[in-house]
């Protein structure tokens, strides 16, 4: 069975209708629910206890292993012991940096990875002369033992 000519006048109307209801960049205000929340569903990446418990033992023992003999100044072995001290911290805060990254954490100053963006190279330079500085201060403390 053929439409007739008043079906036909009456499609063309609600096809008119239907087009000036729609916008060309997406839907209406009107039909978004306002309720609508985003959520991640994956949780936060941070870290956990177990990653940070050895990092803040390794730490804590290498730095009082560093500042006891620098401060008390104990014999022949202090220089030695003070230096293990330190190549016992720097691991530890390696380590930690490490782990840092495994989350997705980042330098203040610095972007974020896979971000693009370049960062700044004042930031490094300051990283780096704050780093120099401190290496230089722990050698000259150590080397004053002898």
């Amino acid at each position: 069975m053929e439409a007739g000519p008043r079906d036909r006048e009456r499609e063309a109307r609600d096809a008119v209708q239907s087009a000036s209801r729609l916008s060309p960049d997406g839907p209406d205000e009107q039909d978004l629910i306002p309720d609508e929340v985003e959520v991640e569903l994956r949780p936060q990446r941070r870290l956990r206890i177990w990653q940070l418990a050895p990092i803040v033992g390794l730490a804590a023992v290498g730095s009082l292993m560093f500042a006891f003999p620098l401060a008390f100044g104990t014999g022949d072995g202090g220089a030695v012991v003070a230096m293990l001290g330190l190549l016992i911290s720097c691991c530890a805060a390696g380590w930690g940096l490490m782990a840092a990254r495994r989350v997705g954490h980042t330098w203040p100053g610095l972007p974020p990875l896979g971000s693009g963006e370049r960062p700044d190279w004042r930031v490094i330079a300051l990283y780096v002369g704050v780093g120099a500085a401190l290496v230089a201060l722990a050698v000259w403390r150590v080397a004053r033992l002898r």
